[in-house]
């Protein structure tokens, strides 16, 4: 077991110099809240995490399916390229342009490099495709976004032409609003080869836009193999996610995907305005990740499990997916951290792909280098500047014996100008008793 530090647990460390050092990180972590809260929206006071894990625990006893670490749960089917998301290889995904004709109050295109240019130009997608197919790189899972990629129709169609002459097995998949779907659309991108679509559906439009998106949604079970809603699940929506649902699965989909609402750094009022909060902790680990999604809001991820628990209860035929903010990070962490020339005393944790170490320090030092030093382990590093000794995670169980508090450190290799640089962002704990290598790493 391992202790996750945080304000609350940390006087739980019994050692005061493991206890100084990973305050640096909560302190770190407390800073970054204090910003949070000086965009205009309040934290929820309610830490969730022991709740929601019992929740997910109940789910699994009951039948769904629980993978990435907990962060993805499902019941019945999830689409392959979710699968691959969760390392990222062999999957890439495109935009032509971020304009869009919604303007949905969650949207996160704004936190995006060059949002305006992008908006106002299009990109060579075919172009980027050729430049990845001459690097030899190969592409099972391949997707268009946007924006509306749709408001580009002729462009979407020859890209995902050249997506299946280049890569003729991929499973290829379009992100649309459903606004501009007709039958002779959905004629034209079935002759291009796309496989998998996916439509947004807005729980704030009135009764009739979702009939509409409704009837599109029949319309390309007609044309299209696989087709999917994903969409953000607002906290205080179940009953009426539980109406949709039902509708999806009369419709025979092959599944929804149920996102968790994240605050996308705009936009404060309007989420203030509907009492929304930012999750009492928006990240396990404190990183600066590439999805622009935002912070995830308090109470959606509850309604998603409560979705999961009622798909099965109804015994409903789609997939249903709960697909965490975590779970969209780590796919970035896989990328930046899977080698195979790691430092002798540091591991690839299999479970969130951190990289991590096993550290003691102060006190603790030389007790445990003695224990070392006569099993002959010798992939050791004493730190004179942070008074600590880290090791592999592997020798924790050789220090059953010793009543001492173990510092897990989760780190991550960054590229920068000057070369790679390793990175810790945590410092948790864990005892030589309660450590399970196989469970915790």
């Amino acid at each position: 077991m391992i202790l996750d530090i945080t304000k609350s647990t940390l006087p739980e460390i019994k050692t005061p110099a493991l206890r100084e050092y990973a305050s640096i990180y909560v302190n770190i972590y407390q800073d970054f809240m204090d910003q949070v809260q000086q965009m205009g929206l309040e934290i929820d006071a309610e830490d969730t995490t022991a709740s929601v894990a019992q929740k997910t625990d109940a789910l699994r006893k009951k039948g769904a399916v629980v993978r990435n670490g907990d962060k993805s749960i499902y019941t019945n089917r999830i689409s392959p390229s979710c699968e691959a998301c969760q390392t990222g290889v062999g999957s890439s995904t495109f935009f032509i342009s971020l304009k869009c004709h919604r303007d949905c109050f969650y949207c996160f295109n704004p936190n995006q490099e060059n949002y305006e240019y992008h908006r106002a130009h299009t990109r060579d997608v075919i172009a980027e495709l050729d430049e990845i197919r001459e690097l030899h790189s190969s592409l099972g899972h391949i997707a268009l976004t946007g924006g509306e990629p749709l408001l580009f129709k002729e462009e979407a169609y020859r890209f995902f032409e050249h997506a299946h002459k280049l890569y003729p097995a991929s499973r290829t998949r379009l992100y649309t609003s459903g606004d501009h779907i007709d039958r002779a659309t959905l004629e034209s991108l079935r002759e291009s080869g796309l496989k998998e679509i996916r439509f947004s559906i807005r729980m704030h439009d009135l009764a009739k836009g979702h009939r509409e998106t409704y009837d599109k949604i029949a319309l390309a079970c007609e044309y299209i193999p696989t087709v999917m809603v994903e969409m953000p699940v607002m906290p205080d929506t179940l009953d009426e996610m539980k109406d949709v649902l039902l509708e999806l699965d009369r419709l025979g989909i092959f599944g929804v995907n149920l996102l968790e609402l994240c605050f996308p750094f705009n936009n404060a009022d309007v989420f203030r305005g509907k009492g929304y909060k930012v999750k009492a902790r928006p990240f396990r680990v404190l990183y600066d990740y590439w999805y622009a999604g935002g912070l995830p809001i308090a109470g959606s991820e509850t309604v998603c499990l409560d979705l999961i628990d009622f798909a099965l209860d109804a015994g409903l035929k789609l997939g249903v997916h709960y697909c965490s903010l975590e779970n969209k990070h780590t796919g970035q962490v896989y990328q930046q951290n899977s080698r195979n020339d790691l430092p002798k005393y540091m591991t690839f944790s299999q479970k969130d792909y951190f990289l991590k170490t096993a550290k003691v320090f102060g006190e603790d030092i030389p007790v445990v280098k003695q224990v070392f030093d006569r099993s002959g382990y010798k992939d050791y590093v004493v730190s004179e500047k942070h008074n600590s000794l880290e090791f592999h995670v592997n020798q924790i169980s050789s220090l059953k014996k010793m009543d001492i508090d173990i510092g897990i450190s989760s780190n991550v290799i960054e590229s920068r100008e000057d070369g790679q640089v390793l990175r810790e962002l945590k410092v948790d704990v864990t005892t030589p008793q309660t450590f399970r290598l196989s469970k915790d790493i």
